[in-house]
């Protein structure tokens, strides 16, 4: 990373607040809020985003739901891209595909519409962080699924040591923050 990139990591990583013990004790929750509330850290943000991924065809980006929406809406305006929303099951109005992925106790399903994507897009797939990579991995097969060819991932923060990226074998994750 260059100079100007470690200055932005550090001033980002300072504004990210940890909540301990949420949503249940032992874990520490990395609270993004503060750094969308900040003009600046948050221009940043997408502005960094972008600039990774400019230049490379990219028609859609795919926010996960819920703050995966957030920084989808404005990377795709950057883009010059539509934004599709990838929610959980039983949320959306129309026909849908789906993908199931599992959780620590369980699994799960999400949703796009069956025309939000067509063959041949490039797409982008954007969340605000890459834990175990179940989530990320549920949302390639969606936009596969519907023909596109997923060009890259986009994760605001990367838990490192849950080793998401080892379930996203040969994809181009781009994580700005990782801890």
């Amino acid at each position: 990373m260059n100079q100007d990139i470690l200055q932005t990591v550090s001033r980002l990583k300072a504004i990210v607040r940890d909540v301990p013990d949420f949503p249940k004790k032992g874990i520490i929750f990395k609270d993004i809020t503060p750094l969308l509330a900040d003009h600046a850290a948050f221009s940043e943000t997408i502005a960094y985003f972008a600039g990774q991924f400019r230049g490379r065809g990219i028609t859609k980006v795919l926010g996960i739901e819920a703050r995966g929406f957030l920084l989808a809406g404005p990377i795709a305006m950057a883009l010059g891209a539509g934004i599709v929303p990838v929610r959980k099951k039983g949320k959306l109005p129309y026909k849908t595909l789906s993908a199931s992925y599992e959780l620590e106790y369980g699994t799960d399903t999400l949703e796009m519409h069956v025309d939000a994507v067509k063959p041949g897009e490039k797409v982008l797939i954007v969340d605000d962080v890459l834990a175990t990579g179940g989530t990320a991995g549920a949302v390639c097969e969606l936009a596969e699924k519907g023909g596109a060819t997923v060009e890259g991932i986009a994760m605001l923060i990367e838990l490192e040591f849950l080793k998401g990226r080892a379930k996203l074998p040969g994809r181009d994750i781009q994580a700005l923050l990782k801890y």
